[in-house]
């Protein structure tokens, strides 16, 4: 389905597709299905493919969006400069190369560009994750006991805390070692669990050469521990060691962009996975993990990058950008050459880029900034085509192109600029096979104030008034509940 972004391994198709597949099978390779199949299959995700079929997703032409990020993929492949970090040995193995771009929506509409199954881990991008569950489970009044709100303006691995004696935030080394001691007591199983329910159930693994690799070379982060253990920043009866251990286990968490980006979605789409439907953190948590990422996620860059970019976003060592466009979509950028404070040069570019081309930056004007493209607004040529295609095949009498409309899920309610209807139209053709139109629309008045049955009457359409009038004395209310307009939609084509 690559003009709506949905994909058939959907978890809200998986029933569908499965018997779908099995039909399939039993019909020995034949395209027939059984009809009370195919309703069945339909039915249980009819809003969904509604929504689909007639571009109400959050990106409606999502095929033209689609195409703008493979520019802006090809484009950001040529750029060069950056060094593969080196100070953990198993990062040190990746090609610069690799690239790769994923993103998903809040409706889960999904496009990949690139080298996006390939794992990674995540390294700091695991911060705002780990923050967000910890919020979630445990309060935001009692993790900021421990923790602060601020940018700290220095490295991210810095020996250093605010005048609290607390660390600044939690997307510095030493914020995240504190989290990662409130979360110990859940354990790595609990953290992952989350982290698979934000993923929708794609892969989630665990680096254990990154994980022995991290102990090996990690003695500031260790410096960073004694620090903190001085300065009595741990919850009581923490192990410090114990905290640091964790602290790297989650760091060693590995995603491929294509799971990263649901679970950036997960974040946009107010903790709720797009494409299972579950709410896995509480709405509270992403607000404050948002807020954070967007004030300290691209370490000694975030002023920067909230001036240029302005949207929450969290990079990692591992070449690794989390952007999220909050209500909109999630974004996860790879590319393992970093620049000189430790961000993925080709992430960091793409997404400049991308602020430049769509109005996703928090603060561009959504009515007046004209010059940049908003994916979010229906084409009002695509409407236009619309209604004028329905026109014109009530008016021709061309039921086989209504029922294709029906199925599709176009409106068949659309009005032209005089308010008519296709049945108006097909009233006034007495094109009486039309009339499978009539369940909502038969009262609708047009400009001049002619229902469907005043423009049978005004062109002597005997036959349709008999219809119309019929009809209107069976169910003469305009609004009816679903079932009710399809017993009269039933009963309307017993009359005709």
């Amino acid at each position: 389905m690559m003009s709506t972004g949905l994909l058939t391994s959907d978890p809200r198709l998986s029933d569908c597709m499965r018997q779908l597949r099995q039909s399939m099978q039993d019909s020995a390779g034949t395209v027939m299905m059984d009809q009370t199949l195919f309703r069945k299959c339909v039915g249980a995700n009819i809003l969904l493919l509604t929504q689909a079929f007639r571009r109400k997703f959050i990106i409606p032409d999502f095929e033209a969006f689609a195409s703008n990020i493979n520019q802006l993929y090809y484009s950001t492949q040529r750029q060069v400069g950056g060094h593969v970090a080196d100070y953990i040995p198993q990062l040190a193995k990746f090609s610069p190369d690799l690239w790769g771009v994923s993103l998903c929506t809040v409706d889960g509409q999904r496009h990949s560009a690139g080298d996006t199954k390939v794992p990674f881990c995540l390294q700091s991008c695991v911060k705002p994750l780990e923050y967000a569950i910890a919020v979630h489970e445990i309060g935001t009044e009692h993790v900021h006991r421990y923790v602060g709100k601020e940018p700290s303006g220095l490295k991210f691995n810095q020996l250093s805390l605010d005048e609290e004696d607390k660390p600044h935030n939690p997307m510095v080394n030493a914020g995240a070692i504190v989290i990662s001691s409130l979360l110990k007591v859940r354990g790595f199983l609990g953290v992952m669990e989350y982290l698979k329910k934000m993923a929708g159930t794609e892969y989630v693994g665990f680096s254990n050469a990154t994980f022995q690799s991290e102990k090996e070379t990690g003695d500031r982060n260790f410096a960073i521990g004694y620090y903190l253990k001085e300065k009595k920043c741990f919850p009581k009866n923490a192990d410090m060691i114990a905290a640091l251990d964790f602290y790297f286990q989650l760091c060693s968490i590995e995603v491929t962009c294509e799971s990263g980006s649901v679970m950036a979605a997960t974040l946009a789409n107010g903790g709720i996975c797009p494409i299972t439907g579950e709410q896995v953190l509480s709405a509270e948590a992403v607000r404050n993990t948002l807020s954070l990422m967007h004030s300290c996620g691209m370490y000694d860059f975030s002023g920067q990058f909230a001036f240029h970019v302005g949207l929450p976003a969290k990079s990692g060592v591992s070449g690794a950008v989390l952007l999220v466009v909050p209500n909109v979509m999630g974004i996860m950028c790879w590319s393992p050459p970093l620049d000189r404070v430790g961000n993925s040069v080709r992430g960091i570019h793409f997404c400049q880029e991308l602020v430049s081309l769509f109005n996703f930056h928090n603060y561009d004007n959504l009515r007046h900034f004209a010059r940049k493209l908003d994916p979010r607004r229906q084409s009002l040529d695509d409407r236009n085509k619309s209604v004028v295609n329905l026109m014109f095949a009530a008016y021709s009498g061309d039921v086989s192109a209504l029922r294709r409309f029906a199925l599709s899920a176009v409106d068949m309610e659309e009005k032209d600029y005089d308010s008519r209807t296709a049945l108006h139209v097909s009233s006034a053709e007495a094109h009486f096979e039309s009339f499978f139109l009539a369940a909502h629309i038969f009262l609708c008045v047009i400009r001049w104030g002619n229902t469907p049955l005043d423009d049978a009457r005004q062109f002597g359409w005997d036959g349709v008034v008999s219809v119309l009038t019929e009809y209107q004395r069976l169910y003469p209310r305009s609004s009816e509940s679903e079932t009710e307009d399809q017993r009269k939609l039933d009963t309307l084509k017993v009359v005709v």
